[in-house]
């Protein structure tokens, strides 16, 4: 069987496609990946064949990373709107098709907010499986991306979808435990939750602990990075910090020899040695820290984030601090109480306990083969 993996956007909506598309590739299924054009080497890198959607982009101007911008969810949900589900869409849908004609997929499988792909899917009456990307839901709402998907489905002569079941028409694949998802916001009740690789062993070994902060791989700004550094080298931990390709750790000035910064550590390797995770709240960090049994503290900066905060705060894993106007003391504060409060790290736990009670992604395998 010849499976089409699609995302729009970077490796967060990227990385939850690997496992299944590794677990696909094992079975012997014949595996490729399409992507923005800039995204190439990673898909290639994670053992993939890769096709380009659209041309790289140039390099624009450097954005100010000097300070936090101020959240601004209305700004996100139109960024949803605009950015993803009208041009986005249209851009994919139309670069899927001709890619899906040429090499003839039995299946296509496409990252949550990958709307063009369900276009094209349906066009062409191919079964589409979709991998969730956001943990705690109710940043994508059907009634925020009506508008211009209606219009795109106009545009390719398909029949009304009141409804958008197109989103979800077919295998919806949930990359998380089912406890984190808000209530409010539930999947469809045909989804498959799934663990995306095996229970890593956890470090019990006496040792000062160990904080890992991220702040993603997009909204890397030097001035919270300083502002978390300053609260976390004047505590007795060891630190590790990854401040992505956009951010030079020589930016962050001299730091103690507790504190080590790189621009990139994969998670699998780091997290087992940590005790607490500092970080933006996006849904790849907080199910990393969870599948290690690890709270968190985290600075919700847009789009699905303060989500992901709010369940984090509802389950108990985590303590969430202001961005915008956090301080040294308060970060001192709080890092230092979730380390020592047992109960952040229970929470954290009875998560892990969920998501290592989950089918391997080996298990979505057979769900694939089933909508050819």
């Amino acid at each position: 069987m010849r499976i089409l993996f699609t995302f729009i956007g970077g490796s967060g909506h990227f990385r939850p496609l690997i496992p299944v598309a590794r677990a696909a590739q094992a079975t012997g299924h014949t595996v490729a990946v399409a992507g923005a054009g800039g995204r190439g080497p990673e898909i290639e890198a994670a053992g993939f064949t890769a096709f380009a959607t659209s041309e790289p982009r140039r390099r624009t101007q450097a954005v100010d990373r000097r300070t936090v911008e101020i959240p601004d969810p209305a700004a996100d949900v139109r960024q949803l709107a605009d950015g993803f589900a009208r041009r986005g869409a249209r851009r994919h849908a139309a670069a899927i098709l001709d890619l899906a004609r040429a090499w003839k997929p039995d299946v296509l499988v496409r990252d949550e907010v990958d709307f063009g792909t369900a276009i094209a899917a349906e066009s062409l009456a191919i079964p589409c499986a979709t991998v969730l990307v956001l943990a705690a839901g109710g940043f994508l709402r059907k009634e925020v991306v009506a508008e211009p998907l209606h219009e795109l489905r106009g545009e390719y002569g398909l029949q009304p979808d009141p409804e958008l079941a197109m989103l979800d028409r077919h295998l919806v694949l949930s990359p998380f435990p089912p406890s984190f998802r808000n209530p409010r916001f539930p999947v469809p009740a045909h989804n498959f939750s799934f663990r995306t690789a095996d229970a890593s062993p956890v470090d019990t070994a006496p040792r000062m602990p160990t904080v890992y902060f991220t702040l993603g791989t997009v909204n890397n700004t030097t001035d919270l990075f300083s502002r978390v550094l300053a609260g976390l080298r004047e505590l007795p931990v060891n630190v590790v910090v990854t401040v992505g390709e956009s951010v030079d750790p020589g930016e962050l000035g001299p730091l103690p020899g507790h504190v080590r910064v790189e621009q990139f550590i994969p998670q699998e390797l780091l997290l087992p040695q940590c005790d607490l995770v500092v970080s933006h709240g996006g849904s790849g960090t907080v199910m990393g820290a969870l599948a290690h049994g690890l709270p968190s503290v985290l600075f919700p900066l847009g789009a699905d984030q303060p989500y992901n905060a709010q369940r984090c705060l509802d389950l108990g894993t985590a303590q969430v601090l202001d961005p915008v106007t956090v301080t040294v003391e308060e970060v001192c504060t709080a890092v230092s109480t979730v380390l020592a409060d047992r109960a952040f790290r229970r929470a954290a736990e009875r998560a892990r306990a969920e998501i290592n009670a989950l089918p391997g992604p080996e298990q979505t395998v057979p769900l694939l083969e089933g909508l050819r």
